[in-house]
């Protein structure tokens, strides 16, 4: 039995080796079928995709799916709608907007902004007319947190000194939504937001409920980003550099920055666990200083107990 080992352990090498082998092509290819993408006015086919990938429909649309997080259609239609909120927000006439963005018509957009804008285009134009937002804040360690959702999920999750700041940047986003306080008897998803994150973050002790539904419009690239963001385990970071490699494209280092700065779901998208090359924070939309000191807990939450112990015995040495 003893002597089984090492041809067990070559095989095992050996099979990991075929499928990195076969991984490899399949990756490129998605990359490439995402481009096409990128760059195609109208949606390609999934027939006409699967052709150029040398794959069948069905494996297609399954790979494409588990690598971005949503199908060639949605991801198509994803970035143009990224592109009408731009407009939409630069103050763009509904309709041209429309057309601009790829759009064949203003009834195809209509039925699917709920979904991609929380939305009509004509509400998001005019601040959020006619949406109802429900929002509460709570004291954390890292100062006032804010939780916000609209009928369709998270719309907004933001850290500030007090609330009146934290209100005014939620009133600066949507001006002519009806924005609700919920203090007394909060609703259960904003119960769950701030439950999850101080569970997330070592604050509180109870388990994790699920997340709710989120309702934030980004591009598809966004999109990406921010589900990438949250697959870097907390205590650890990476460079912009280094998420752009991971994502196939190491070019798009300051893009993923953009997309970063864009992130307005504090904490559920952890933007905060990127960092420049050289290892220093950098930037964060709610504050460098409390940028340092989360990922400091994290460090510590992460740290392997004896690791914590002997920082705290030099720490209380020092004092």
């Amino acid at each position: 039995m003893a002597g089984t080992g090492r041809p067990l352990h070559a095989a095992g090498i050996v099979a990991d080796a075929i499928m990195n082998t076969r991984k490899q092509p399949v990756e490129a290819t998605l990359e490439q079928i995402r481009r096409r993408i990128e760059c195609a006015d109208q949606a390609p086919t999934l027939l006409a995709l699967a052709q150029t990938a040398g794959l069948s429909p069905g494996h297609l649309q399954r790979a494409f799916r588990r690598r971005y997080g949503m199908s060639p259609a949605e991801y198509h239609r994803a970035r143009r709608f990224g592109q009408l909120k731009v407009a939409l927000r630069e103050g763009a006439d509904v309709t041209a907007a429309v057309y601009e963005a790829g759009f064949g018509s203003g009834s195809r957009v209509y039925e699917h902004s709920d979904r991609l804008l929380g939305m009509t285009p004509a509400s998001y134009r005019a601040g959020g007319a006619g949406a109802s937002i429900r929002y509460t804040t709570t004291g954390t360690a890292l100062g006032r947190l804010l939780v916000a959702t609209t009928a369709r999920g998270i719309c907004a999750v933001t850290l500030g000194e007090d609330d009146a700041e934290l209100e005014a940047r939620l009133a600066s986003e949507f001006p002519r939504a009806a924005r609700e306080r919920v203090d007394n008897g909060r609703e259960e998803w904003l119960d769950a937001v701030i439950a999850r994150i101080a569970h997330d973050l070592g604050w509180g002790g109870a388990a994790a409920p699920a997340l709710p539904p989120l309702d934030v419009a980004a591009t598809a690239f966004q999109w990406r980003v921010w589900n990438a963001l949250t697959r870097i385990p907390p205590g650890t970071t990476r460079s912009y550099r280094e998420l752009a490699a991971e994502l196939g494209n190491p070019q798009a280092a300051r893009a993923i920055g953009r997309a970063c700065g864009s992130n307005r779901l504090a904490l559920i998208v952890p933007c905060h666990r990127i960092v420049r090359e050289d290892g220093s924070p950098g930037g964060w939309r709610w504050g460098i200083e409390r940028k340092r000191e989360l990922l400091a807990r994290e460090s510590a939450a992460a740290a392997p107990a004896d690791v914590t112990i002997g920082t705290r015995r030099r720490r209380q040495a020092r004092g």
